[in-house]
């Protein structure tokens, strides 16, 4: 019997901006590790896509970078296992070949079909009763009606490109299309068909397509992939994928699940009611629950976890560190201009001009709701924005601001989500590359209000809980093990002074997004301004 520590399972994250692989041990320590980038191509129209043999390229660079990294490691190696983005949509054929690029998350151009679908008469909040009924009855939710879930590309596709649709044998989740990548295998699982909305999920341990829901979204059956648990070994892997990694061809590679899913296991989030939330690309609020329930108004509702038998919340919220992102490359440091190259350290420079300005930046607010709003309040019209400069705003105040509004944002939604769960959060995990900032962290504290616990390791956070959930699967650890394996880096206790600052301004940062919704719609809601 190998003892603690000594087995590895490769775990590949692959999110929005690049794919990770990481070795992580039964431990929950991360023994190599390495990264891809991953383009995204925005479209006219509100498009976004990405390409996935792309995808698969950076996965292959990033394993064998991480394997030789830790070459005397691979006979340690008892599985695979991926995590990755969601409501991303792959058609592939009956050869498992992509038939063009993956439509993103991001991507709102299926929005007008989806609406079309769901809407009828008698209506409530946007819906015909009688389907949404019939969504929240099996689903626990409904088809987003700004198109950026799975059916909203599906229904695009169908609509717009015919020829693409009817070549498609399956349309794949990403983390489903690495598993056939892997395997040879088609399948999802009860967690990557959740953003399609033609489940019934009442029982998270048997999930299986509804005819009526099918029938509703106006999609075949045989378009969607067979089902498997959360748990599934899906096979072994493919000889020629195990010679260019340099493993055993009879690897077992895991089901996986979704980076929400596996980062709610590597926030050490297992019990019930135990809060955490992430800061990468997107930022999203969540925990365990035991029962499915939906609050439709304010987008949220429960989806079946990465554990067996059990739900979590969705309650994703859109863009959140590509807004410094985008701050760095579109304002401070523009690709190309020689005048204003970024430092090696980019986003420890970013970091020391945030630590250098008061909290409340100087009354400088930013809203990250650059693709729209998502939970708590659904508005693909509106817009992001610096408000309240002065002369003397200066580029630590914008950077500064970013990381406030971004945690103004997640205070918005936690709200919401103590109400949704029926209780408070006394403390937050926090993960995601954001968490590696010292400052955004203690702004987290102050802001939310209750104190932070920065894990350790934060930015292999779903790599860890994807692999710690796979050695569950193959018996190696308990999941009741879990919390005890991941390590809390430090702690952050809000300030007293600080939240009473940002009191003030949670409030005007609502009250911005109140006012300005109308004066958004004018300018977005024919799609021809900011590429709504």
């Amino acid at each position: 019997m190998a003892s603690r520590g000594e087995r590895l399972v490769l775990a590949i994250d692959m999110g929005s901006s690049s794919a990770k692989v990481a070795l992580v041990s039964d431990r929950a320590e991360v023994v190599a590790s390495a990264l891809r980038p991953i383009r995204t191509m925005i479209l006219p129209g509100g498009g976004a896509e990405q390409d996935p043999e792309e995808w698969w390229r950076a996965v292959i660079g990033a394993a064998q970078a991480t394997l030789a990294e830790a070459a005397g490691a691979r006979d340690r190696i008892i599985a695979v296992v991926c995590t990755t983005q969601w409501a991303v949509t792959v058609p592939v054929d009956a050869e498992g070949n992509a038939l063009g690029n993956a439509i993103s998350w991001m991507d709102t151009r299926g929005g007008a079909y989806v609406r079309g679908r769901v809407e009828g008469w008698p209506r409530v909040a946007g819906y015909d009763l009688r389907k949404l009924l019939a969504w929240l009855r099996y689903t626990g939710g409904a088809p987003v009606r700004s198109g950026v879930d799975g059916l909203g590309h599906v229904l695009y596709l169908q609509q717009e490109r015919p020829d693409v649709y009817a070549r498609a044998h399956k349309f794949l989740e990403p983390m489903d299309y690495l598993n056939l990548r892997l395997t040879g295998r088609f399948a999802a699982t009860y967690g990557t068909i959740f953003p399609y909305w033609v489940t019934d999920n009442r029982d998270p341990r048997r999930i299986d397509y509804v005819p009526a829901l099918l029938r509703y979204a106006g999609v075949e059956r045989a378009k969607f992939p067979d089902l498997v648990p959360v748990d599934a070994v899906l096979g072994a892997l493919r000889p020629s994928v195990a010679d260019e990694l340099g493993l055993p061809a009879g690897t077992p590679v895991v089901a996986g699940a979704c980076d929400s899913h596996a980062a709610t296991i590597g926030a050490g989030a297992v019990a019930d009611h135990e809060g955490y939330f992430s800061i990468g690309t997107t930022a999203w609020l969540s925990c365990h629950t035991p029962v499915k329930k939906t609050d439709l108004l304010r987008m949220l509702c429960t989806m079946p976890a990465a554990l067996p038998g059990r739900y979590m919340v969705s309650a994703e919220q859109g863009m959140a560190g590509r807004c410094l992102e985008i701050l760095k490359d579109n304002l401070l440091f523009p690709p190309g201009d020689a005048a204003a190259s970024p430092p090696a350290d980019v986003y420890g420079y970013l970091n020391r001009l945030a630590a250098a300005v008061a909290p409340g930046s100087d009354g400088l607010i930013f809203t990250p709701w650059v693709n729209g709003v998502l939970a708590p309040s659904e508005d693909p019209h509106t817009r992001s924005a610096f408000f309240n400069q002065t002369a003397r705003t200066t580029r630590g105040h914008y950077v500064r601001a970013v990381m406030e509004g971004i945690a103004f944002n997640l205070r918005w939604l936690k709200g919401h989500v103590e109400r949704f769960v029926g209780r408070r959060f006394e403390r937050l995990a926090f993960i995601g590359g954001g968490a590696l900032s010292e400052v955004w962290c203690q702004i987290q504290a102050d802001v939310l209000g209750c104190p932070i616990r920065r894990v350790a390791n934060p930015r292999h956070a779903n790599a860890v809980g994807a692999a710690l959930a796979a050695f569950a699967a193959l018996g190696h650890i308990e999941i009741d093990e879990i919390p005890a394996l991941v390590k809390i880096s430090a702690v952050y206790h809000p300030i007293d002074a600080n939240r009473h600052l940002y009191d003030r301004q949670f409030r005007e940062f609502l009250s911005f997004y109140r006012r300005t919704r109308s004066i958004y719609r004018r300018l977005n809601g024919d799609g021809r301004l900011a590429g709504a």
